[in-house]
């Protein structure tokens, strides 16, 4: 199925998504179209599940589940590094994919087909390192004359909900980790990108997964909130906005949650910064997949000395970005998810204006593509500061004192991520303490991650950490076993 997928390279073909249930490839059904958001014609086609769909995966998983834990971690491992492999291998069609149903730069594209092969890695690593430890029972009295050990076991049926904005590397994350673990996994790919997610699934299969490891299903959210109900579901990990995170929640119920959600990330730039330096860094990840990233670069606060230096510097780089085809391997910023999203956006440029700031780039739309945007000085309760833009838009703010611009920070709902330009010490050991995120970058802005280190957020932006080895821990059970009367420790009191 990989090759057939991927066999569609000309420029008006459309390429088919089937669904794959209880080990087949699915095409029964009704027909859903996407909308390349940049080509504006279909681009792909998936097949949406049906409420038999949906009861025939459920009641495929529970056996399938039993396969999987007879897996041995040495096979799942060399399963996921030959999924890197062809990862690798396949990495400029599948990009090509993320452009059409995405309007997502080539070269983003093949930023994330990387980043899959790198997860898919990590995955096997940590595969090959589950285990368990012997408890040291006999440290107290009670525990003389025994011996507890404990292991790691799968945890059965996992849910990975997807989101459209990094459809490959975060479907390799969550499923990734939940084959690594000896898991079942079904997912619930994004309208959005159907292609690309039969893509990631049928890679993962042609590099020697069992039919039992994954099942795959298209659809809204109807079709997401009947899987979180799902008796047999154990753990469900999501990515996506805060209120649809609210949402899974109140389906799943009493399941194991893993909750990625939004974020408007901030980042500082103070006075002792290389301006040339952080206006660089925050202009190409501020606009990279059209700002489309919980942790893309959104709120900017600059020390008053350096604020107009920087605003400077940074539209100079902004102005040099390439707006256009995201199939031009030269593009910088393509189009955003779909018309509404990019109206949205400029919408709220223009609130900000209104309200006293200053639009000093961008601003225009072509269709669901937005020019990239700065805009300067805007309220501290204008829409673009205090909610999750999601959009090819930075909004620049000054501020004066160190400890106030962590407190302004500290305001927001979402606590994801943020970046810290000083060469400071004592400045960056205090906002990492200070700063209420999941992680800080220092020298970089918010928009860095690497994917065998912990990522996640606080407050609104959810909770548990997407890495492998921390997933991993998310996707399996702690099962102890306890020896009466047989001691490693000695019996004598």
């Amino acid at each position: 199925m990989l090759e057939t997928i991927l066999a569609t390279r000309t420029a008006d073909a459309v390429v088919e998504a089937p669904s794959y249930i209880a080990g087949r490839w699915v095409t029964d059904g009704t027909w859903h179209d996407r909308q390349g958001p940049y080509l504006r014609r279909t681009v792909s086609r998936s097949v949406a599940a049906s409420e038999q769909d949906i009861a025939a995966a459920v009641a495929y998983a529970p056996a399938a589940a039993k396969t999987m834990a007879r897996l041995s971690p040495a096979r799942r491992a060399e399963v996921l590094e030959a999924a890197a492999l062809a990862a690798s291998v396949r990495r400029d069609d599948i990009a090509r994919l993320i452009a059409l149903e995405l309007g997502k730069p080539l070269k983003d594209g093949r930023g994330e087909l990387d980043r899959v092969a790198d997860t898919f890695l990590v995955c096997a690593a940590e595969a090959r390192q589950i285990g368990g430890e012997v408890l040291p029972v006999a440290g107290f009295a009670r525990g003389v004359g025994n011996t507890a050990l404990t292991y790691r076991a799968p945890a059965g049926v996992a849910l990975a909900i997807t989101p459209f904005n990094a459809p490959a590397n975060l479907l390799a994350h969550k499923l990734g980790a939940s084959f690594a673990a000896g898991n079942t996994t079904i997912v619930k790919a994004p309208p959005q990108a159907p292609a690309t997610s039969a893509a990631i699934v049928a890679l993962l299969l042609a590099a020697g997964a069992p039919a039992e490891a994954v099942q795959l299903l298209h659809g809204g959210g109807d079709v997401g909130a009947a899987l979180c109900a799902a008796d047999p579901v154990a753990v469900i990990s999501f990515t996506g906005s805060a209120e649809t995170g609210t949402a899974v929640a109140r389906a799943a119920g009493a399941k194991r949650l893993v909750l990625e959600l939004g974020g408007n990330a901030a980042t500082i730039v103070c006075e002792d910064a290389d301006i040339p330096a952080a206006a660089r860094v925050c202009a190409r990840t501020g606009y990279s997949n059209s700002g489309q990233s919980c942790i893309s670069v959104q709120r900017i606060y600059v020390h008053r000395s350096r604020y107009d230096e920087f605003l400077d510097v940074l539209s100079t780089e902004v102005k040099g970005l390439k707006v256009g085809d995201p199939l031009d391997p030269d593009t910088d910023v393509g189009s955003m998810v779909d018309d509404a999203a990019a109206q949205r956006v400029a919408g709220w440029a223009q609130q900000a204006v209104a309200g006293g700031a200053v639009l000093t780039l961008g601003g225009a739309l072509d269709g669901a593509t937005l020019q990239p945007t700065i805009v300067a000085g805007p309220a501290p309760d204008a829409d673009i500061v205090i909610r999750e833009v999601f959009g090819a838009l930075v909004a620049v703010l000054a501020y004066d004192d160190f400890d106030d611009v962590l407190a302004t920070c500290n305001t927001s709902r979402f606590g994801l991520q943020a970046g810290l330009f000083t060469r400071d010490i004592g400045r960056i050991i205090t906002a990492w303490r200070e700063l209420e995120v999941g992680g800080l970058v220092v020298n970089g802005s918010s928009n860095f991650r690497l994917d065998h280190v912990p990522f996640g957020g606080v407050k609104d932006s959810g909770f548990g950490r997407e890495a492998p080895r921390q997933m991993i821990e998310d996707y399996t059970v702690i099962k102890t076993l306890l020896l009466r009367d047989m001691s490693i420790w000695g019996q004598t009191r």
